[in-house]
């Protein structure tokens, strides 16, 4: 049968100890990503396809549900330092098993390992890799087993994406780079561990950023053909270092080694939208979901394209559907409410920035959207009290300079809102990359010293 698209569904841990769990999960995403690099093939991305861990959903059904032609499902069992890995194809359509083998190595072997089941599969489905593709699966190198199992760990802990787990990871991947100082995968890891850090303010950017750049500057020299590590790279151009041709450089570079990633069209995306290129980013932001269709992370870029263009309607009815994947995802609520407020839904908006405190404990009284949504509803002084609360814990702490104008812009503080926007300039606040299309900013869009800003951020193209 023709197969043109699959998902490798997670593996299942044969080892009595349960702590391997992550070991059998670890092993899962590796084979993932080593498919996800061939061009001719879509791969389901590992957020999705853990959906079904442990689930007893018959196979045509999960093929349907995740729009593929083949599932490929199979076993791990760690014992000592032997790894045995039994893999079988099903197709899709008709639950008809395809093909099935068994690999053993020891665990230093371990990505040699996965590159041969990965080549494998593509021969038995006719995919024609490119040379650059077969070169990419058989030129693994050996690592050492504490540096894979430590890398696992990190990653295990920094797909959770909240910030104690991405602190966790951070531990597990310097491990690992202990335990082999050559581990490129180690290195890209920990570059995207202080880039999302940076990003959720956890560490103050002019922090993250550095931290960032060296780590993914390093995984490339290591292992020049790393796309994962080019999205890392280009996700600092973007959001710390407003060099925007060198992040379109990183993305594309990052999208021809691993066209399957899809956090690299996700973060693409991004940029695209923040360039007022929305065309484009809502291609790039639809790729991500198809290769990655359960998760609510990629599923709320579509919807932020369509916020930042103005097609508030759109993003509302996405973030609607996005959230009955799943309820409790704390940003489908927040970008949910902030949605609302644009479109004029004022009273949802600020039920939803309340609820979007209750699930992540923070105080109502610190957040920019609940502020904008009482200055869009009339409701101005609970408004300028928030304003307030921000503006004192920025003058002992970090709060995003760039948020805080936007409420003076909403409340038409215009002088406030642009002196808010040159101390975000001066502390490179990361928020920034939205200064051309982010609809809180409609106040002074006219004004000299926000062309002035614009231009001195290349952004006025």
């Amino acid at each position: 049968p023709r197969i043109e698209s699959l998902a490798v569904l997670p593996l299942t841990n044969l080892s009595s100890d349960p702590a391997q769990e992550f070991f059998a999960d670890g092993m899962t995403e590796a084979l993932i990503a080593d498919l996800a690099q061939i061009g001719a093939l879509r791969v389901i991305s590992r957020t999705s396809a853990m959906q079904y861990k442990g689930a007893r959903k018959p196979l045509p059904e999960i093929a349907r549900a995740l729009n593929v032609d083949a599932i490929v499902e199979g076993a791990v069992l760690r014992s000592g330092d032997r790894v045995r890995i039994t893999a079988q194809l099903i197709e899709g359509v008709s639950d008809r098993h395809l093909w099935a083998r068994s690999y053993e190595r020891d665990v230093g072997d371990i990505l040699a390992l996965q590159g041969e089941v990965a080549r494998a599969i593509a021969e038995e489905i006719r995919i024609q890799l490119t040379p650059q593709e077969r070169a990419r699966l058989a030129g693994t190198r050996a690592v050492d087993p504490r540096a894979y199992e430590a890398y696992l760990r990190g990653r295990f802990c920094w797909n959770k994406r909240t910030v104690p787990e991405m602190r966790r990871s951070i531990e597990y991947f310097n491990q690992a780079i202990e335990a082999d100082p050559g581990y490129a995968l180690a290195y890209a890891g920990l570059a995207d561990t202080y880039n999302l850090l940076g990003d959720f303010h956890a560490i103050a950017p002019v922090e993250a950023a550095p931290r960032a750049r060296a780590a993914a500057a390093r995984a490339l020299e290591l292992d020049p053909m790393l796309g994962e590590a080019y999205t890392s790279l280009a996700f600092g151009h973007t959001f710390h270092d407003w060099d925007w041709p060198a992040a379109e450089r990183a993305f594309r570079q990052s999208l021809a080694l691993s066209p399957g990633y899809p956090t690299g069209h996700q973060w693409f995306a991004e940029f695209l939208a923040s360039q007022g290129r929305f065309d484009e980013a809502v291609v790039e932001a639809r790729r991500a979901r198809e290769l990655d269709p359960l998760s609510p992370v990629i599923g709320t870029t579509l919807a932020e394209v369509y916020y930042y263009a103005g097609r508030f309607d759109q993003a509302i009815a996405e973030l609607r559907t996005n959230r009955e994947l799943e309820p409790g995802f704390v940003s489908a609520a927040a970008d949910l409410a902030r949605a609302c407020t644009e479109g004029g839904l004022h009273d949802e908006a600020i039920e939803l920035f309340h609820e979007a405190a209750r699930l992540t404990g923070a105080d109502p009284r610190y957040s920019t959207g609940l502020a904008r949504a009482y200055a869009m509803a009339g409701r101005r002084e609970e408004a300028a009290r928030i304003l307030a609360e921000l503006e004192r814990r920025g003058g002992t702490g970090y709060v995003s300079a760039f948020a805080v104008a936007t409420v003076h812009a909403t409340l038409g503080n215009v002088g406030p809102a642009l002196e808010w926007l040159e101390r975000g300039y001066r502390e490179h606040d990361s928020a920034l990359v939205w200064l051309k299309v982010h609809p809180r900013l409609e106040a002074v869009r006219t004004d000299p010293r926000y062309l002035d800003l614009l231009r001195r951020m290349r952004l006025d193209g």
